[in-house]
């Protein structure tokens, strides 16, 4: 005998776990990393010296994939409580719930570490830039280029 309740709970969890391993799939965030768009722009070189290094941690994706599949997944867990009115009133709240946790999930799944380093430019100047940590072990004191570009802006060798 076919058990449709099982099969329904594994092709939701499949589906949340595809959407989940596509909302990780972000762009990179570190200095090494160029979005296709960026490729034969001009950019700004300036040259300085790291100043200071911090750790940081950068926040993961805020995608509607992760809520529209929690709640299919909690929905589907809701229909499969009680009966008649019940049976609706649990699936809306299985529904809700699982929006709210397949969110979370995703905003989990998807945080990285990161790295705020402050530059003094070589004409005295002073920022501070976030990117992703993509192991580069910046140092204090180390020569650096800064690169920027409509609003972008990385540090790198």
């Amino acid at each position: 005998m076919v058990n449709h309740k099982a099969i329904t709970w594994r092709a939701a969890a499949g589906a949340l776990i595809a959407a989940l391993l596509v909302g990780g799939c972000a762009q990179g965030l570190g200095g090494s990393t160029y979005s296709r768009t960026e490729a034969r722009r001009v950019m700004t070189v300036q040259f300085g010296t790291i100043e200071a290094v911090r750790g940081v941690l950068l926040e993961g994706t805020k995608t509607p994939i992760g809520s529209v599949a929690g709640a299919a997944v909690g929905g589907i867990a809701g229909n499969t409580i009680g009966g008649g009115r019940g049976q609706a009133v649990a699936t809306v709240i299985g529904a809700v719930a699982g929006g709210l946790a397949g969110s979370a999930v995703e905003e989990s799944a998807t945080r990285t570490q990161g790295v705020e380093l402050t530059v003094r430019l070589d004409d005295g100047q002073f920022l501070a830039v976030v990117q992703a940590d993509e192991g580069e072990g910046f140092r204090a004191g180390e020569r650096v280029r800064v690169l920027r570009d409509a609003g972008t802006t990385r540090v790198a060798r």
